[in-house]
């Protein structure tokens, strides 16, 4: 995880209190349950209910989720990815991870690093969600 948040590319950004990790958590649980509220994911994530407000109004932000009240109890707002990609959503995507694994890794062979991404993508491949969640089924 650290490799990949050395990864985003942070030029244009302003500078915030929380930490890329916990808005990275935040944005893959919106992603992974749409129509969701801060409540919901703090529960999730176990990141306090703060932090996750804090993270939840960055990325609308940036345009990476949307918000709107809840049509069934117009006291909550719910929260999901956002349909359209905006330019800073295209920008993280495009991101490549190769100069920082390779000061992961400790060397600067091109080569070196290929062999380490590609295993990775083989890994991410294999390790679907679906193949993470039989480890810790979510109860009903």
């Amino acid at each position: 995880m650290k490799i990949g948040e050395e990864a985003i590319p942070t030029d244009r950004v302003a500078k915030r209190p929380m930490s890329t990790r916990s808005v990275l958590i935040v944005m893959l649980d919106i992603y992974a349950h749409p129509d969701t509220t801060v409540g919901e994911i703090a529960t999730r994530s176990g990141l306090p209910q703060s932090a996750v407000s804090a993270c939840v109004a960055r990325l609308r932000e940036t345009g990476s989720v949307v918000a709107q009240t809840d049509p069934r109890d117009r006291r909550r707002t719910l929260v999901r990815q956002n349909p359209e990609v905006t330019d800073r959503r295209a920008e993280v995507a495009g991101a490549r991870i190769d100069d920082a694994l390779g000061t992961a890794l400790g060397t600067d062979d091109p080569v070196e690093v290929a062999q380490v991404v590609a295993l990775l993508e083989a890994l991410a491949r294999r390790l679907s969600p679906e193949a993470l969640a039989r480890l810790a089924p979510e109860s009903t």
